[in-house]
């Protein structure tokens, strides 16, 4: 059996960083994170770095804005996985630089959650979000990677060592959870026995809510647009020159589907 590929995740403390680092570690992947020292005594982080110690995870302390120990870390292992939050996300060329001077990683996956950087139409705050996006995108011009769910990072670290993944956009578009609004609401009153008051609300009237809403609901909004009401998420058709689909490459993934989602709330 081939070695195991040595990953980093850096961003591992964050939301998404959790679940790609207990994704790679029950992959049986020897995982790398990267935490800055007065993280490990932050009382909000502790246990959750503990946990990580537990299942085996290494720890290195470094910092993406210290090129040296970024670089330190980052000799170590084959695969780097930025799972960064949206302040961070222009910073990633920094790793960029540090991985082109180590010379050793097989892999970058940046920090991408959602939908297509490149495609997306969104209004302001998310159109700037989505630009720094393509941008990185643009200076490795390599794979990038699309996570929304939690049990996505299974399928990020699969194509880590996947050729079919390499130089491709991964899409999580499973069939199940393709839904529209409306569908996800037809699930809701089917689920709860019920019909719920609806309000329809024009897009003009959104934009406007979202012009004036303060953040961060402003930046919640605009992310939803392009989704819901412009479906940019599956409006196009997956062409194998630049994209593969994650349901289709793993069928053995057990995904979560959105009924099962939401049945815990019922």
């Amino acid at each position: 059996m081939a070695e195991k590929s040595k990953i980093l995740i850096i961003g591992g403390t964050g939301y998404m960083g959790k679940f790609i680092v207990e994704a790679s570690t029950k992959l049986g992947h020897p995982t790398f994170v990267l935490v800055r020292e007065r993280t490990v005594s932050d009382p909000e982080k502790s246990k959750l770095i503990e946990s990580f110690k537990g299942s085996g995870v290494t720890l290195l302390y470094g910092d993406i804005y210290d090129h040296e120990s970024l670089l330190r870390a980052i000799k170590q292992v084959d695969v780097v996985i930025s799972t960064l939050g949206t302040q961070q996300l222009a910073d990633q060329v920094g790793i960029i630089e540090a991985i082109k001077e180590a010379g050793n990683v097989k892999r970058f996956l940046p920090s991408e959650f959602g939908m297509d950087a490149d495609r997306v139409h969104a209004v302001e705050p998310a159109a700037s979000i989505f630009k720094i996006k393509a941008k990185i995108r643009k200076a490795i011009e390599a794979e990038a990677i699309f996570v929304q769910e939690d049990d996505i990072a299974t399928y990020a670290i699969k194509a880590a060592e996947d050729p079919r993944t390499l130089n491709k956009i991964l899409y999580m578009r499973p069939p199940s959870n393709v839904l529209s609004f409306n569908e996800i609401v037809s699930l809701w009153e089917r689920k709860l026995g019920k019909t719920l008051e609806k309000s329809y609300v024009p897009e003009e009237q959104l934009l406007q809510t979202i012009n004036e809403s303060p953040t961060p609901w402003n930046f919640i909004l605009s992310f939803g647009h392009p989704m819901l009401v412009k479906g940019e998420a599956s409006n196009f058709e997956i062409e194998a020159c630049f994209g593969v689909e994650a349901s289709e490459l793993y069928p053995e993934v057990k995904y979560t589907t959105v009924d099962e989602y939401l049945h815990q709330f019922v």
